[in-house]
Parts: structure tokens; sequence; C-alpha cells
């Protein structure tokens, strides 16, 4: 059954990741969860016990290429291949274009976008074989609509797009699909961190006045992975109170 396949889910320690292993958790999938924090991971499994439930996790850095295909590729190993693959993790850093700088910028792809190449690179190894897949890239109506001041993090998530759509078309007769979601302002500690000028203003410009949680996010991701979800590829799903529309 497509429960019991494995799902990987990065940058999994807190936030939207946090809720998306505790959504997989209840489908009865294992999880694996991913995330640099050792301290936080701590916490999620914590988390995860206390709602009656247990989950791997495995510090890495996923900017670190080699460990990162290692610890996915023995994660596999254990457990047949990947069923499901949530790349979540992100980072900001956030300049207008004249002041960013080549870190600034270089960073941020390699945590949101070229992470997730890696990711899927391994995943659909097993995926293939097991003519089971589901990979799920968390983007951003950033990268729908663009935002200034993040040239960088909307290039990351459109490119999340371009690379899921192009993947869908390679893997899709293996029964294998790549989706992305598109969360808009969702309540994170990120965003709570926002002068509240700031997040009022930020409601003018959402249809519906207000955030979205992580949970509204984690049951979208919960349906692309689900069997619900199987005749559905190359999609960008936005969770965000109609901002993109």
């Amino acid at each position: 059954m497509a429960e019991k396949r494995l799902a990987v889910v990065t940058g999994a320690a807190r936030g939207i990741g946090r809720a998306i292993v505790l959504e997989l958790l209840k489908q009865g999938r294992i999880v694996a969860g991913l995330d640099i924090n050792a301290e936080q991971l701590t916490e999620l499994e914590e988390v995860v016990k206390d709602a009656g439930y247990t989950c791997i996790t495995r510090c890495v850095d996923i900017t670190d290429t080699e460990k990162f295909t290692e610890v996915l590729e023995s994660l596999a190993a254990e457990h047949g291949g990947i069923g499901i693959l949530v790349n979540n993790a992100g980072i900001t850093r956030d300049r207008l274009l004249m002041q960013m700088s080549d870190e600034d910028f270089d960073k941020v792809i390699d945590v949101n976008l070229r992470a997730a190449f890696v990711a899927a690179r391994v995943a659909i190894r097993s995926m293939i074989r097991n003519r089971f897949g589901r990979i799920i890239s968390l983007s951003s109506v950033a990268g729908v609509m663009g935002n200034a001041g993040q040239c960088n993090y909307a290039a990351t998530k459109a490119g999340l797009i371009g690379l899921s759509k192009s993947l869908a078309r390679e893997v899709a007769r293996k029964n294998i699909t790549a989706n992305c979601l598109a969360p808009g302002f969702i309540v994170t500690d990120m965003t709570d961190k926002l002068p509240d000028p700031v997040k009022d203003g930020a409601k003018q410009v959402i249809p519906m006045r207000k955030f979205g949680t992580v949970q509204d996010v984690a049951r979208a991701a919960a349906f692309f992975a689900g069997d619900d979800a199987g005749y559905i590829t190359g999609q960008v799903l936005c969770v965000d109170g109609g901002m993109a529309m």
C-alpha cells in the first residue's frame, strides 16, 4: 500500500515542515524528517510523540550534496525506496537587487532550489523501480507573482515550478507525479516577526483578509501525496487566500 511507503520531508523541524510531517503521519505513512537544526529536530520528535506517533529524523545540511545524497540513499535502502518526497526546506536573504551580494543569491539558490534537484535525483531512482512516486515542492506566491526585495527567493520558487513541470513530463509514465504548492502569507515564526503595520498591509492584498495556517499547507501536501491525487501532475496549487488570482 502507498501509505506504508517512506515519505521524506526536508526542513521538517518547525513551521510548515513540522505540520506536513504530522499530517503525513496521520495518513499512516512512515515519515523521515530532515533538518539542519538538531535541537529543533529533537523538539519535532517530542511533538510527534505527544501526538501518538513516531518518526525518523536525520540532521543534515542539504547544501552538502555528498552528505545529503548519502542520507537519502541510506533511507531509501532501509525502507525499500522513497515513495514521497516533500521539498520544503527554504531560506530567505531579502534585499533589493542593487544591494544583493553574490553570497545572498547563491545561498538561497543552494538551499531552496539546488537541494530540491539533488533530492529528486535520488528519489526518482527508487520511484521508477517501484513504479510509484509523489514529489511535492514548496514554491510560493513569490514564485508566481514576484516580490520586490526577493529576487533571489522568487527565482528559486519559480525555478521549483519549472523543475516540477519538467520532471512531471519525464516520469509520468512511471506513475510518478511532481507538483508544487505555492503558499501565501502563512502564520509562522517568520511572519510573527513582521511589524503589525506590515501584517495589516499584507492582509489588504489577500481577498480572504487573513493569513493561512501551517495546517492549510500541510493538508494540501497530504492531498498531493495521497491516492486521490494520482492523476494530477505538473500543477501549482496556491494556498494563499486568493492572493495570486
